[in-house]
């Protein structure tokens, strides 16, 4: 059985301020209202409120100095992993180019954590990419089993960091997989990444599958519709 735990007030008041912020309703580099206003305005208890500040502080979204105004953070320079999975989860405030960046990252991580999870675990990984030859020409399908492979050779890389760092997406990834899957030429372009794999793989050329696994990044990237084109 699932239990649900119901969200406590500083964790509601937390979300709140996060919308705000990246709604620039509270833009970066700006003041938030004194304490006692704040508080007003989100209709909790100053404690409440304190306790989400806190937690706010922590990954980078304000500066708290006692005494002084509480500081509206440049959370893209100013913050941590923490704010990359809040931004994942509030689709509709993505920074511009944000997915376009993220796909860079994916290009410069996802060769090296592949090859790392080919020497480690090759059986595990081929196993995957059978499951994957065999998938429907369903975006949905595409989607789902690409998370798979990149969670599993993540797991398997020996690398726990690029776990966590891919758990961040993990709201994201489904919703970019599908946009990207509709298109016919990204599960034609995934479906001879992960023949190349495989045969990599039952050659045992861990080296072949890093160069697989990058030409196939850089290729999703150039396939991702781009908001300049109007896509």
């Amino acid at each position: 059985m699932q239990w649900s735990t119901p969200k406590k007030p500083a964790e509601i008041t937390e979300e709140r301020l996060i919308e705000a912020i990246l709604n620039k309703d509270f833009p970066p580099n700006s003041n938030l209202p004194g304490e006692r206003e704040l508080a007003v305005q989100l209709g909790v208890t100053r404690p409440t409120l304190r306790e989400a500040l806190q937690r706010l502080g922590r990954d980078g979204w304000v500066e708290i100095n006692q005494g002084k105004p509480t500081r509206v953070c440049n959370y893209l320079e100013e913050g941590n992993l923490a704010v990359l999975a809040e931004l994942a989860r509030h689709q509709g405030d993505l920074p511009e180019n944000f997915v376009h960046n993220l796909l860079e990252v994916r290009e410069l991580l996802a060769p090296a954590y592949t090859q790392a999870a080919v020497v480690s675990a090759p059986d595990v990984i081929k196993e995957a990419l059978e499951e994957c030859l065999d998938l429907p020409d369903e975006a949905e399908a595409f989607a789902r089993a690409d998370w798979h492979l990149h969670h599993l050779c993540t797991v398997h890389s020996g690398n726990p960091i690029f776990t966590l760092i891919l758990n961040g997406f993990q709201d994201l990834y489904p919703v970019m997989g599908e946009i990207y899957f509709r298109n016919p030429a990204g599960r034609k372009a995934s479906r001879e990444f992960y023949a190349g794999l495989l045969k990599s793989i039952e050659a045992g050329d861990a080296d072949l599958a890093r160069q697989i696994t990058e030409t196939a990044m850089q290729r999703a990237a150039e396939l991702w519709p781009s908001p300049r084109k109007g896509k």
